[in-house]
């Protein structure tokens, strides 16, 4: 279920643009969704929001558009912008699973478990060389925390949207636990028809 999303702030930002090879001003529209207090923000992100008089938001994600897209501050975006049938990009932060070992978080193959081998049948083995290099190199696969990243899973099929309840269906999946914040956006290697999507949004 998606939470009802408000477009807080339009600001220009002087860097290359997509929609053009030259390097010229294009817009930035910083949308926002969810609630939070006044006591879990900063000062300076309390009077952002309070000098566009908009809600505060617990997420802020900022967007370039051209200047033909641009809309007003304070406007409600929906799941009226996508089309069912389209494919999207979904991006959450995974599940966290905390600690994992060798085997769990890299995929190894574990020792054996019978023949002689006591208290290693989980163990990665060596880690490397004796005097030479006498070091471990960087970026050797060990035991650490496992999850709790930024992933996106890419062309998910969106087959369902329900503009009353503000719903999307998907078939795929999606990355997080219950609860999470998921970004969607149109897919970036299977586009949709840019005549079919309503449009600024």
């Amino acid at each position: 279920m998606t939470n009802p999303i408000n477009k807080s702030l339009i600001k220009e930002r002087k860097k290359k643009s997509w929609f053009s090879n030259v390097i010229g001003f294009m817009k930035i529209m910083f949308i926002g969704c969810g609630q939070k207090k006044p006591k879990h923000l900063s000062k300076s992100v309390v009077g952002h929001f309070r000098a566009q008089d908009v809600p505060l938001k617990r997420k802020l994600r900022e967007f370039p558009v051209t200047e033909d897209a641009l809309l007003p501050v304070g406007t409600s975006l929906g799941v009226r912008h996508f089309v069912p049938g389209q494919y999207v990009d979904v991006t959450g932060i995974s599940r966290g699973k905390g600690f994992e070992g060798w085997m769990k978080r890299c995929g190894f193959s574990g020792m054996p478990a019978t023949h002689g081998a006591s208290l290693s049948h989980r163990s990665g083995g060596s880690t490397g060389q004796r005097d030479a290099p006498a070091k471990v190199f960087k970026g050797r696969k060990m035991p650490g925390r496992m999850g709790a990243d930024q992933r996106t899973v890419k062309n998910v099929w969106l087959y369902k949207i329900d503009p009353a309840r503000n719903l999307i269906w998907v078939r795929g999946q999606v990355p997080g636990a219950e609860g999470n914040f998921v970004f969607i956006r149109d897919a970036w290697y299977k586009k949709p028809d840019i005549s079919k999507l309503p449009f600024p949004t």
